[in-house]
């Protein structure tokens, strides 16, 4: 019992009003993959997570005991990134969620040095006949608003949505039309940035304005 109780103490805090607050996250995230391109303030950072609030946010929300969480880089431990071991353990403990250990076993990816993520097409993207069992991957920017000018067009758009996304490699957006048209299989993604996420859907086409 006390190593229980030992365990939550040093545990960092979840959502203040759990059913309340992931409820609204949930409509927040819905809603940005629904207009993809628009940005959703989702909320402020939480007290000893080393994730955007946007980030940790979406994970306390969305995972639970039957949803497989990849971490990206989760067996690096170095001055930048740090261990992501403590943030499987944080999430574990408050939603039940199990760690992935290949990118094609996550329900949910979290990618925070997208300049070395894996590639779109490592992580599971459904099967024609259950489209719905493909990865959602979420990968923090440093900006969602300073990056190469993007065009996007699709359900949800009208007409067009102009996106300019910071810190994803050269070769993101090439793979990105190669998920676009394995449609209906492919990943969705949700990118955040601090308080901020916005959604990526895989019926988005893109198209950028300036060198590839």
């Amino acid at each position: 019992m006390s190593t229980h109780h030992n365990t939550a103490t040093n545990m960092a805090a979840g959502l203040q009003d759990a059913v309340h607050e992931s409820q609204q996250t949930f409509r927040q995230v819905l809603d940005a993959l629904a207009r993809p391109g628009q940005t959703r303030h989702i909320g402020t950072a939480l007290p000893g997570v080393g994730l955007g609030g946007a980030m940790a946010r979406l994970l306390l929300s969305l995972t639970d005991d039957e949803t497989a969480v990849y971490w990206h880089g989760a067996d690096q431990v170095d001055s930048v990134h740090g261990a992501n071991g403590a943030l499987q353990n944080w999430l574990q403990f408050h939603t039940g969620a199990r760690p992935a250990l290949q990118p094609a076993d996550a329900s949910f990816a979290v990618v925070t040095a997208p300049l070395q993520a894996p590639a779109l097409s490592d992580f599971e993207p459904g099967s024609a006949a259950s489209p719905e069992f493909s990865s959602t991957v979420l990968i923090e920017l440093p900006s969602l608003m300073d990056g190469p000018a993007l065009e996007w067009r699709g359900p949800g758009i009208r007409d067009l949505q102009r996106v300019s996304l910071a810190g994803l490699h050269d070769s993101f957006w090439a793979q990105w039309q190669a998920n676009h048209a394995a449609f209906p299989q492919g990943v969705d993604i949700i990118f955040t940035c601090g308080e901020y996420a916005l959604g990526l859907p895989r019926t988005t086409r893109v198209r950028r304005l300036e060198g590839v």
